[in-house]
């Protein structure tokens, strides 16, 4: 391909990535289809932290409520939300801002590592036509930035050992890779991943060329380490928050961890092509997370990179890097015994899988080229294209968005029900009556009322008080005598 086919080839490519994770998300009149459809606790809770970081300009690296969450994303949607509003797509857009750049870094990615034009664009547009990524781009979870930071950081790590710029990218990658430890809590592992891939960059460098490498692992892992160190301080002195959650529902914890362990993998491994996440909220429920081809283009692309590896041959440092990402990205997922096969926890295992997916179709690609005649293979392989869009467009959008139970999964209700306050007159008083208080505690209200909380930008005490809403227990509603022309509302 030329340099001109390989730009507009690409740019196709992430027009298309950007279409599918920002149409419909952000309604105009806010009051539209939008998708998905509602707002989650999660992401609720993440909005009314950034809403309180931005009107104290307090942005912290992690903020404790909700289990613990890394504080970069909620730091960045604070932004969006000063922006756009309390709404849910000021929310996600962040994250489909990182899964469209995500995207664009698979091809770098793929370029660095097996040094193939066309290999690299495949590998990109399988990512962007990802029902498993495209989900997640357009959720308020902290989870879509990991795959960003790690696909950019490795990127610029192998470009500095081969560009004369050296210096140059091997500070911007460890900034990168740096930064992902405020993502989520599975990039905690990835030092084993960069460990393993400077084995294996020390491995295939010639003696006289180890200096250089030396030079550029230490200005890459020291920026690293400069840009890490405030979380890693932070937990040192909160060591409770390190664990958080993960503590609770670790394998470990477990009276027969060997075989959840087991069990675990074999759920993890077949989610690829037999069984996927059965959670509404992260997946169409039970449906694995590759579309067939593609989920066979992966398995074969597994076969052959680790028949490379065995061999050795030339590009064993691409196949070395993605299994061992595969390898390592997998253990944060089967250790934990909670909702497995868990397609969140496994976002890390997203560029890996489509790098070995990428693999295989190229190499069917291959053995085509020997079989059919050059006009039919450019029709095969367009006519796979768009039957690949089309999938994806049509299992997102209709589908998986117009299922009631997605709408049941993201509170769809309690987005009405914002609405319907909000529509309300600012000075009219208004008495919201909260049912039992299940689910974890936050700041005196259930997370589970944090949706509303942030849609009617009500979290602070001052913001009700300004927008004369009052949240009460059932209990406290049976002593409640009304101001006059107030509205009481039971959620």
């Amino acid at each position: 391909m030329t340099k001109k086919q390989v730009i507009l080839t690409l740019v196709l490519i992430v027009s298309i990535a950007s279409f599918l994770r920002l149409y419909n998300l952000m309604p105009a009149d806010n009051h539209g289809a939008f998708s998905p459809p509602g707002l989650y606790p999660d992401e609720a809770m993440n909005g009314n932290n950034a809403v309180e970081a931005w009107a104290n300009h307090d942005w912290k690296v992690f903020y404790p409520e909700n289990f613990g969450r890394e504080g970069l994303f909620i730091n960045i949607q604070s932004f969006f939300v000063a922006e756009f509003g309390n709404t849910p797509g000021a929310l996600r857009l962040p994250s489909a801002l990182f899964g469209i750049l995500t995207v664009l870094g698979m091809y770098f990615l793929a370029r660095a590592l097996y040094r193939h034009e066309s290999f690299a664009l495949f590998a990109s547009f399988l990512l962007a036509v990802s029902f498993w990524h495209v989900l997640f781009s357009r959720i308020g979870f902290r989870a879509i930035a990991a795959p960003f930071f790690l696909v950019w950081g490795v990127y610029f790590l192998i470009s500095a050992t081969r560009n004369r710029r050296w210096l140059i990218s091997a500070l911007v990658g460890g900034v990168l890779f740096g930064l992902g430890f405020y993502t989520y809590i599975a990039y905690r592992i990835t030092p084993l991943l960069l460990a393993a891939i400077l084995y294996f960059l020390w491995r295939k460098t010639p003696a006289a060329g180890r200096r250089q490498l030396m030079r550029v692992c230490a200005v890459y892992l020291i920026a690293a380490f400069v840009v890490a160190l405030p979380i890693g301080l932070y937990f040192l002195g909160h060591p409770a928050d390190f664990f958080g959650r993960t503590t609770g529902i670790s394998i470990f914890h477990s009276p027969t961890p060997l075989q959840d362990l087991a069990l675990n993998t074999v759920k993890t491994v077949g989610m690829f092509n037999i069984a996927g996440d059965f959670n509404w909220r992260q997946n169409f429920a039970g449906r694995p997370e590759l579309f067939l081809p593609v989920g066979l283009f992966f398995l074969w692309g597994l076969y052959l990179a680790i028949q490379n590896v065995k061999k050795q041959k030339t590009a064993a440092l691409g196949d070395a890097t993605v299994l061992s990402w595969l390898v390592f990205a997998t253990l944060p997922v089967v250790i934990s015994d909670e909702g497995i096969p868990h397609a969140l926890r496994a976002l890390l295992m997203v560029p890996p899988v489509f790098l070995l997916a990428a693999r295989g179709g190229m190499d069917a690609y291959e053995r085509l080229k020997r079989l059919v005649s050059p006009v039919w293979r450019y029709v095969i392989v367009a006519c796979f294209c768009l039957v690949m869009i089309f999938e994806v467009s049509a299992v997102y959008f209709d589908a998986w968005a117009q299922n009631p139970a997605v709408k049941s999964a993201f509170d769809y209700q309690d987005y009405v029900t914002a609405q319907r306050i909000n529509a309300l007159p600012v000075d009219q008083m208004k008495y919201v009556i909260v049912p039992g208080t299940s689910g974890t505690i936050q700041r005196d209200y259930p997370i589970s009322l944090q949706s509303i909380l942030f849609l009617t930008d009500t979290f602070s005490r001052e913001s009700r008080a300004a927008k004369h809403i009052e949240y009460l227990s059932p209990d406290d509603a049976k002593n409640l005598v009304p101001a006059p022309g107030s509205m009481t509302i039971s959620l």
